[in-house]
């Protein structure tokens, strides 16, 4: 067994890939009609083949009440691996990602929270600097 998909809520499919693309970098995997949403994934440029991320609509009534609850608290929704957290928070902020947590060193991991203009808290981690 092993993880194909996994999703994040998105308050507008549109916008998020508009985000998660040009601004996080990702490419599109699949876009394809699905009643009154899509089936929008996308991936790594480094692993096309690898874990699909879906961009899946708010709309189910627990997903509000649920992500406000986590972003009122600071807690990211999911979080992405990256080998240098400062560098790519760097090079996230130069793109117009706003931050909500600068990197933070806890142990031997770095982690930054970003915003992901579409409900959600997002975090980059990865080894702490040495």
């Amino acid at each position: 067994m092993r993880i194909t998909h996994t999703s994040v809520f998105v308050d507008d499919q549109q916008q998020a890939l508009l985000f998660y693309t040009g601004k996080l970098g990702f490419m599109v995997k699949h876009d394809v009609p699905a009643g009154g949403a899509r089936w929008l994934t996308v991936v790594s440029p480094q692993a096309p083949d690898g874990v699909e991320l879906v961009l899946e609509p708010s709309e189910h009534p627990a997903v509000g009440p649920f992500k406000a609850a986590l972003v009122a608290d600071g807690i990211p929704f999911t979080s992405f691996g990256v080998k240098d957290v400062q560098a790519e928070y760097e090079r996230l902020r130069e793109r117009g990602v706003h931050f909500v947590q600068e990197p933070t060193v806890t142990g031997p991991w770095a982690t930054a929270v970003l915003d992901d203009t579409c409900g959600n808290l997002i975090q980059i981690a990865g080894p702490a600097p040495a």
